[in-house]
C-alpha cells in the first residue's frame, strides 16, 4: 500500500482529496508552513482549539524566523 494511502493514528486526513503532506511537498512549503496547513485541515476532526493554537504558534514562528529584522 502506498504511504499516502494509509494513515497511522486515525483517519482525519484520509477524507480529503489531497492530504496536507502531498500539498506541502508539491508546493515546497517549509516546516512552519506545512504545519499550519496540517493543523488547519485537521482541527475540526482531531484536537479542536489545541490545533488552532498550534496554527497561531507556527505562524508566530514563521514571522520570527522569516520576517524578523536581523
Amino acid at each position: 500500500m502506498s504511504a499516502t494511502k494509509k494513515q497511522v493514528g486515525g483517519n482525519h486526513y484520509k477524507k480529503y482529496k489531497i492530504q496536507p503532506v502531498e500539498f506541502a511537498q508539491a508546493n515546497e512549503l517549509n516546516y512552519c508552513e506545512s504545519n499550519i496547513i496540517k493543523y488547519a485541515v485537521r482541527h475540526k476532526d482531531k484536537n479542536g482549539i489545541d490545533d488552532v493554537k498550534k496554527i497561531i504558534h507556527y505562524a508566530e514562528l514563521l514571522l520570527e524566523l522569516e520576517y524578523s529584522e536581523k
